[in-house]
């Protein structure tokens, strides 16, 4: 079972490739996998920076609980390019959000990669705004959802909800990859209806750049998986 911690910034937006040399000439020089490290991926939506560290255990019960290799090289590398999101925030750890809500699909066994793995499942990445205090709801929500068919019909085979300050950020794993034909499930009136229930709590991070759902999907531009 993979155990994923989502780490959530600003970043100047357009620095991707800056960040992303960065952490491959790291991650090609350093063995993070000997710190419990197998895989991560980093994202961007407008001018968040999204990084999702991958393990095969929760550092609490494997007692791996040191930083990454060259973690304060990697982190003067990127900071021109990555500052910290929370308004009050003191040290690394209060960039990683908080996990609310966790559901996988019954029958389809635990994720083992960020996607496609070895079962063929494809991970989405969603950011908006969620109002404070409201998770408890957002997972009644999805609760609610998930115990019917629409994750079938939109081939859902695990979430993970997570949330830092007022950003929102949903790890979707499918059978088939996002794709622009996607905007078809959009239409389905289950669809449009936890979107409605969900409308009180959560919004889009960039109100004046928002057409539709496909807006909210964030921007892979790096990704790494230990070799051995």
């Amino acid at each position: 079972m993979v155990f994923r911690n989502v780490i959530v910034c600003r970043m100047v937006p357009g620095s991707e490739d800056k960040i992303a040399k960065t952490f491959g000439h790291y991650d090609r020089a350093t063995r993070p996998q000997d710190f419990g490290v197998i895989g991560r991926i980093l994202l961007s939506h407008h001018d968040l920076y999204i990084h999702i560290v991958e393990r095969n255990e929760d550092p609490a019960i494997s007692g791996q609980t040191r930083g990454l290799p060259a973690f304060k090289e990697i982190a003067e590398a990127i900071g021109p390019y990555v500052t910290p999101y929370p308004r009050n925030w003191q040290n690394p750890s209060h960039s990683v959000a908080k996990e609310f809500y966790r559901w996988t699909a019954e029958g389809t066994g635990p994720a083992e990669g960020t996607g496609p793995d070895p079962a063929g499942r494809h991970l989405t990445v969603i950011v908006g705004r969620i109002k404070p205090g409201a998770e408890d709801n957002v997972a009644r929500i999805f609760t609610e959802s998930d115990a019917g068919t629409l994750p079938v019909e939109m081939s859902v085979t695990a979430r993970w909800l997570y949330s830092i300050d007022d950003v929102y950020v949903h790890l979707l794993e499918r059978s088939v990859p996002h794709t622009a034909d996607d905007a078809r499930i959009h239409d389905k009136p289950k669809f449009g209806k936890i979107m409605e229930e969900l409308s009180p709590y959560i919004s889009p991070y960039n109100q004046d750049a928002w057409r539709g759902p496909v807006d909210a999907v964030a921007k892979e531009y790096y990704r790494w998986r230990a070799e051995d």
